[in-house]
C-alpha cells in the first residue's frame, strides 16, 4: 500500500495528547457511561462494552486515531441503547410494533450482499434502514432535527473517504443510503476489523446472541413507530454465523443467502480489511489478517450451514453470484419472486442506478497470497460450503 494520507498523519498528531488514556481504559469507560447514561437492569449490556474497550485498548499497535475510534464505537452503542430504553419506557407501544416477514440478506462478505440489499430496496413497498438511522435510531423527527441527526453519519463517511481513500473504491458507504445491521448489532465482528483483540474474539465465540437480536428488533420497532409500515429488507454478512439467534427473534424471517467462490471472497475481503485498518493501526500484519478472517468466516459459515437445517425451505433463498453480478436485469425479478415481492416497471427503471459502478471509483485489485493464504487453504476451510455453493450455482 502507499504511504498514509497526510490527513491521517495529521489526525494522529492531533489526537496524540489523549492517547495515553488507553492505559486506563476503565476510567475512560466510566466517563463514557457518565456521558451516555444507563438504564435500570442494563448492567450486563454495559459490562460487555467495558470488556470490549478494555481489551481493545490492549492492542499495542493501535494509533491515536484507532483509540479514538474505539471510544466512538463504544459511546455510540451505549448512547443508542440508553435512548432506545428511554423511548420504550416513554412509549410502551413501541414493543408491540410488528416486524412482519422481514427479509435478511446474509452470506459471506463480498458475495454481492450489498448489491442484493440495494436491489431489494428499490420497491416503495420495502423499508431498508439507512446508515444514519442505524447510527442514531430515533423516532420520526421534523426536517430540521433530521438534518442534525444525519450529520454524524455524513461526518463518518467523509472521514472514512478522507483517511482511507481507497476504501470507497471497494465498499462505498452513503449516509442516507441503505446499510447493514452490523452498525446496530451490539457485538458484531466489526471491532476485529479495526484492531487485534484476541480476547474479544474468544468471548465472541461463546456469546449467546439472542439478546443482541432482541436489541436489533427494538431498533427497527423504534424506526417503524409512528411511520407507515412496510416490509423490512435487512442485511449483514455477519448474520450467517447467528441464524439460530436471528430466527429465535424473527421467526417469520425470509433468509436470502448469497453465494460466491470463497477463494475470491477471502482475497477481496482481506483487501477491504487492510484498507480499513490503515486508519487504526501502525503496522499492518497482512498474514495475521488472512489467518484471522479465514478462521472467523469459515467458522461463521459452518455455523450457518448447521442452522439451515431448521429453516423451512420456503423461508430460505439461495442466490448465486451470477444472479446479480452477471445479469441483474434477469436476476432481480427472480430475486423478487423468490421473496414473494412484486417486480414492476418502476423497480426495473431504478435498477441501473443500483447496479452501476459508482462514478470515480477505481477497480479493486486483490491477491490472496498477499495475506499468506493459498487456494488450498481456503478450499479446505470451506469444503462443506462449496458443496452447497455448487448446488446453488446449478439451480
Amino acid at each position: 500500500m502507499s504511504s498514509a494520507p497526510l490527513a491521517l498523519t495529521l489526525a494522529n498528531l492531533l489526537l496524540r495528547p489523549g492517547f495515553g488514556s488507553r492505559r486506563n481504559p476503565d476510567r475512560v469507560f466510566d466517563r463514557l457511561v457518565a456521558m451516555t447514561g444507563q438504564a435500570d437492569g442494563d448492567q450486563r449490556f454495559v459490562d460487555d462494552f467495558r470488556f470490549l474497550l478494555r481489551h481493545w485498548a490492549g492492542d499495542e499497535n493501535l494509533t491515536p486515531l484507532g483509540w479514538q475510534s474505539a471510544q466512538t464505537h463504544v459511546r455510540r452503542h451505549l448512547t443508542n441503547r440508553a435512548r432506545i430504553r428511554r423511548l420504550v419506557a416513554e412509549h410502551p407501544a413501541i414493543e408491540r410494533e410488528p416486524i412482519e416477514n422481514p427479509v435478511f440478506v446474509v452470506g459471506l462478505p463480498r458475495t454481492a450482499t450489498t448489491l442484493t440489499h440495494g436491489v431489494l430496496s428499490l420497491s416503495d413497498e420495502h423499508r431498508c434502514p439507512l446508515l444514519w438511522e442505524l447510527l442514531t435510531p430515533d423516532l420520526d423527527v421534523p426536517p430540521g432535527q433530521r438534518r442534525k441527526a444525519i450529520a454524524p453519519a455524513r461526518r463518518m463517511v467523509q472521514g472514512t473517504n478522507l483517511l482511507a481513500p481507497r476504501f470507497q473504491d471497494i465498499h462505498r458507504i452513503v449516509a442516507e443510503g441503505p446499510e447493514e445491521c452490523t452498525f446496530a448489532l451490539p457485538h458484531a465482528l466489526m471491532p476485529l476489523s479495526q484492531a487485534r483483540i484476541p480476547e474479544y474474539q474468544a468471548w465472541h465465540y461463546q456469546r449467546d446472541f439472542v439478546p443482541d437480536y432482541r436489541h436489533l428488533k427494538q431498533v427497527f420497532q423504534v424506526l417503524q413507530y409512528g411511520r407507515p409500515r412496510r416490509r423490512w429488507m435487512l442485511k449483514s454478512p455477519m448474520h450467517v454465523e447467528n441464524l439460530d439467534a436471528l430466527r429465535t427473534v424473527f421467526p417469520d424471517a425470509t433468509i436470502v443467502w448469497t453465494h460466491r467462490d470463497p477463494v475470491t471472497v477471502m482475497a477481496s475481503f482481506c483487501s477491504l480489511i487492510e484498507h480499513g485498518m490503515t486508519i487504526s493501526v501502525r503496522r499492518m500484519d497482512l498474514h495475521g489478517i488472512g489467518a484471522t478472517w479465514l478462521e472467523l468466516l469459515s467458522r461463521a459459515v459452518t455455523r450457518g450451514l448447521a442452522a439451515r437445517a431448521a429453516i423451512p425451505r420456503g423461508a430460505l433463498v439461495d442466490v448465486p453470484y451470477s444472479w446479480l453480478g452477471s445479469d441483474p436485469a434477469t436476476g432481480a425479478p427472480k430475486l423478487y419472486d423468490a421473496v414473494g415481492a412484486r417486480w414492476t416497471e418502476a423497480e426495473a427503471a431504478r435498477l441501473p442506478a443500483v447496479t452501476a459502478r459508482p462514478k470515480g471509483t477505481r477497480p479493486h485489485v486483490y491477491d490472496l497470497s498477499r495475506y499468506g493464504l493459498t487456494r488450498a487453504d481456503v478450499e479446505s476451510a470451506f469444503a462443506d460450503y462449496n458443496v452447497l455453493r455448487a448446488e446453488a450455482d446449478r439451480s
